[in-house]
């Protein structure tokens, strides 16, 4: 496990003072009425949809928290989450995370982006605040050494190292063979980590990468062009890894281009799984796949908390506000377990910290290695079929049957 190191900052001090109580006549800390912790996401701008409810997200776990008793240890603490706005830039993201430190809170949660979660994993570090990520996916964003930093979903080189395994084996299991694909992503440190370890795995499996095609997300209006090049060099299979609107823009444009394809293949795809892709997408989603992190669909617990949060906000519940509603819980346990509100205590607890019944379909706890990288994380394939999105690999995960050939122009 990762030891803290560093003298603790003054801010964080005052932090820990507000959070802990103060200590009484016989010199023993009370236990707080309230613990802060600081939830980051684009609440406005192109991102927002996704952003607001993962919000929503960490607010219905606060509530649930509350609800039922509060942080024992602590007295009963009832936890407050206080929201910052990203607006999906990594400079405001920054500024907001250092915002919520300096207000109080103990820990942090966000951002759904990689560059802004990078610039929030900075801040953090130095105000010595543990950070748990629910959705970034980019390598480095662990790769700088960090103490406080703490990621649960799989990360850029899992995803496409499994996206093009699971990719294969579900070509292979319907007598079909991919020799080449062509992948469009968009073009920050998040699409490009994904494709880089796409391509490495895929070349390693004997796939050529036979183009790749860039975007960049924000204004992204039509990717007829992107769609035209990517087809232009008549590969097997499409892929796509970007956000919600620029990929399903992307499926639009594969529909309305009809290249000769066996699949279009989301790998981190912030569209293709989205359980609104359907309906926007109309018949461009048909049978499109997507290998991703998953909510468990198998588990009643998972199935409970998204049937509340639909009537309690009134739209379902993706995957990455479930993952923010996990983020809480991970601090929550680590508070209870730790004893203590204390940014660095509770630093230390995360780190130990394992969550049984995780409400992603994980291959066991969550338990973070010393990098801060949930080592169960793991890549499920998902498939649009009608108005479901239904989970078709790998096998202990599947809902049913993958259809592939899966691209009918």
């Amino acid at each position: 496990m990762r030891k803290l190191a560093g003298i603790v900052t003054a801010v964080v001090v005052a932090a820990g003072m507000a959070a802990c109580g103060t200590e009484d006549e016989g010199g023993s800390a009370s236990s707080p009425d309230e613990i802060v912790i600081g939830s980051i996401h684009p609440l406005t701008g192109p991102l927002a949809g996704a952003g607001q409810q993962m919000d929503q997200g960490a607010q219905m776990a606060v509530k649930d928290i509350n609800e039922a008793g509060g942080i024992e240890a602590l007295g009963g603490a009832d936890l407050v989450l206080s929201s910052g706005d990203s607006k999906g830039d990594a400079e405001t993201g920054q500024s907001e995370a250092q915002r919520l430190i300096d207000d109080g809170a103990v820990a942090l949660v966000g951002t759904y982006q990689s560059d802004v979660t990078l610039n929030v994993a900075s801040v953090s570090e130095r105000s010595r605040v543990p950070f748990v990520i629910d959705v970034a996916v980019d390598d480095q964003i662990l790769e700088q050494g960090y103490q406080n930093t703490f990621r649960i979903q799989p990360n850029a080189s899992s995803m496409g190292q499994e996206g093009a395994d699971r990719l294969v084996e579900i070509a292979d299991g319907s007598g079909e063979k991919v020799d080449s694909v062509a992948y469009i992503h968009e073009d920050s440190s998040f699409g490009t980590s994904v494709f880089d370890a796409f391509k490495k795995q895929a070349e390693s499996e004997g796939i050529s990468v036979a183009k790749e095609v860039t975007y960049t997300a924000t204004n992204f209006s039509d990717a007829t062009t992107q769609v035209r090049e990517a087809a232009a060099a008549n590969p097997d299979v499409i892929v796509g890894t970007g956000y919600y609107p620029d990929q399903l823009l992307v499926a639009k444009a594969v529909k309305a281009l009809s290249p000769d394809i066996q699949a279009l293949y989301g790998v981190a795809n912030g569209a293709f799984d989205d359980e609104n892709f359907s309906n926007d997408a109309g018949a461009a989603g048909a049978g499109v796949l997507s290998a991703n992190y998953h909510y468990d669909a198998a588990s009643d617990r998972t199935q409970e908390i998204r049937e509340r949060f639909e009537q309690e906000y009134g739209s379902p519940m993706q995957t990455a506000s479930v993952l923010s509603y996990q983020a809480v819980e991970v601090i929550a346990k680590a508070l209870e377990e730790g004893g203590s509100a204390d940014p660095g205590e509770l630093r230390d607890a995360i780190s130990q910290v394992s969550v049984d019944d995780p409400l992603l379909a994980f291959d066991g706890p969550i338990e973070f290695d010393e990098t801060g990288q949930n080592t169960n994380a793991t890549v499920v394939v998902m498939q649009v079929k009608g108005e479901s999105v239904e989970q078709v690999a790998p096998a202990e995960f599947e809902t049913t049957e993958a259809s592939y050939p899966a691209f009918r122009g």
